[in-house]
């Protein structure tokens, strides 16, 4: 198997890792829908990778044979008040490709679509599928807030990663899978997200 499994999260001096069992879940997951061999001792070895007073950003790359490699590195939580451009890609999602409902080092459409604009131009990139629905960022899930103040996310069906902060915000109640397009992104408050950064305010740059 050419590519591996991959986990990010954030891990806070004091608190630990925020939503670590919702990520072990999502990698066992995949890994049984792909074939992989179970990772073993994954939360031992995560532990044994963290220390220091420093918020840090852990990947975990998990091997088709369930070999596991962590890297952590010091990680900055973006200011509450800050807002990411976002731009639409040309690049399309094949919402038929279920490959794309797991979290993989197969990463060339995302950086296709993320390749289409300089950092300057947009903070995150949006990709669309076949039939014009919006699916979700090139590292995050996106949301919009509906008329009741519920959260809005596309649903898996049009082609997407199932996020675990996403997951999560759906398990608790503040919001709902939906078929988004982008007349609604243009019209309703937007947002982004993943677990390691958090809900980020948006705003489509056209």
């Amino acid at each position: 198997m050419d590519f591996s499994l991959i986990e990010t999260m954030r891990w806070q001096p004091g608190d630990g890792f925020l939503r670590l069992d919702q990520h072990l879940r999502r990698l066992t997951r995949s890994a049984d829908a792909l074939g992989f061999r179970q990772p073993k001792d994954a939360k031992k070895q995560l532990a044994e990778a963290v220390s220091g007073e420093t918020p840090l950003r852990v990947r975990l790359v998990s091997s088709f044979r369930g070999k596991i490699e962590i890297t952590a590195t010091p990680f900055e939580p973006l200011p509450e008040d800050a807002v990411w451009r976002i731009k639409v890609a040309k690049t399309r999602m094949p919402s038929e490709d279920a490959l794309y409902r797991h979290k993989t080092s197969r990463r060339d459409l995302y950086e296709a679509a993320r390749a289409e604009f300089t950092r300057e131009e947009a903070d995150e990139v949006i990709l669309l599928n076949e039939r014009d629905e919006v699916c979700e960022g090139t590292i995050t899930n996106i949301f919009i807030e509906d008329t009741d103040g519920m959260l809005v996310t596309p649903p898996l069906t049009s082609g997407l990663l199932a996020g675990v902060l996403r997951a999560d915000l759906i398990r608790e109640r503040k919001a709902r899978s939906g078929v988004l397009s982008l007349a609604k992104l243009k019209s309703r408050p937007v947002f982004v997200g993943n677990s390691l950064r958090g809900l980020i305010r948006a705003e489509l740059v056209e």
